[in-house]
């Protein structure tokens, strides 16, 4: 059971947050057999969807800006206590096993660190210098770009985190699940994933958790198409690490340059597993160290070393 601690005061009330008023579609939650219950739900969580939809300039803002920063050589880092920190941590995870980018390049920061991921350590987020603490720890600095995420908007640990990131200009994203008139944040991009108030009252794990996921997957995912992780659709910086992506590379290889699965094998381990050099050997005829070199000198980007060496692959 919580213990509750008479020194928490409150300072002030947050009853006319967005996120903390009373939906009045659910205000017989507690009444409704289980079919109905299931049904609002699902109707509900159409609005996270329409709520990013809603904010697609200030993503599409967020994500050439994060892009710039990392081609340059900056990291992301997603800053954030409770479930707003939980999700940027996932986020970020995910990055390195999708689009082989270096752990260090995106960073989830949670209040609490990695304890908080297993148990709740709300608390930590009423420290504001915590979140400067935890940036300066990592050696944030003005060429790294931090997403500041707080579905109330008013986490102080989220807020220093920003602030810190504006004053030594580092980009500053706020992402929140209020307006901003309700609760502004320092920054240089403003999200607000405007998605009314929860079923289940002050529970922003639900509808604003969703949005959010929604957001940060929109946003590293553009990021990293950016830098030229994707061809068409297809994640051609995939590291064949397991035999599930042994797999789908091989199927790459196959639907993109017409190569068979025993051809595909051989040449993924001439390319150290790497998908993107082994499309560009098969469709230049190239040696490691050629495909090497060519991606070397056009960025990393797969369709201008191709059209480098006239090369090409198929669009499916």
């Amino acid at each position: 059971m919580a213990v509750f601690d008479p020194d928490l005061q409150p300072s002030n009330d947050r009853g006319h947050l967005l996120t903390e008023q009373s939906n009045q579609r659910s205000s017989r939650l507690d009444q409704l057999d289980t079919l109905a219950l299931v049904e609002l739900f699902a109707d509900e969580d159409r609005r996270p969807q329409e709520a990013v939809a809603a904010v697609a300039p200030a993503l599409a803002q967020a994500v050439d800006g994060v892009a710039e920063r990392l081609r340059a050589g900056g990291r992301l880092f997603y800053l954030g206590a409770g479930t707003s920190g939980r999700l940027g941590v996932l986020d970020a995870a995910e990055c390195p096993p999708t689009f082989c980018s270096d752990p260090q390049q995106v960073q989830g920061v949670l209040a609490g660190g990695s304890a908080a991921l297993l148990r709740s350590s709300e608390g930590l987020e009423d420290i504001e210098a915590a979140g400067r603490a935890d940036l300066e720890e990592r050696d944030f600095c003005s060429k790294d770009c931090l997403v500041g995420i707080a579905a109330g908007g008013t986490t102080p640990y989220v807020r220093g985190g920003l602030a810190f990131a504006k004053t030594i200009g580092a980009l500053a994203i706020a992402m929140a699940c209020v307006p901003t008139d309700q609760a502004p944040l320092p920054c240089d991009i403003d999200i607000r994933l405007l998605t009314g108030p929860e079923l289940l009252t002050g529970s922003t794990r639900m509808k604003a958790g969703t949005a959010t996921k929604l957001a940060l997957n929109t946003l590293s995912t553009a990021v990293m198409v950016k830098l030229g992780k994707v061809y068409g659709n297809r994640m051609v910086d995939v590291a064949a690490s397991n035999s599930k992506l042994v797999d789908r590379s091989l199927r790459i290889l196959r639907d993109l340059a017409g190569v068979e699965r025993e051809r595909g094998l051989t040449l993924l381990e001439e390319a150290g597993g790497s998908v993107k050099l082994a499309l560009l050997m098969a469709a230049g005829a190239l040696s490691f160290d050629q495909a090497n070199a060519l991606l070397l000198e056009h960025d990393q980007q797969l369709r201008p070393a191709l059209a480098a060496c006239g090369a090409q692959l198929a669009e499916a």
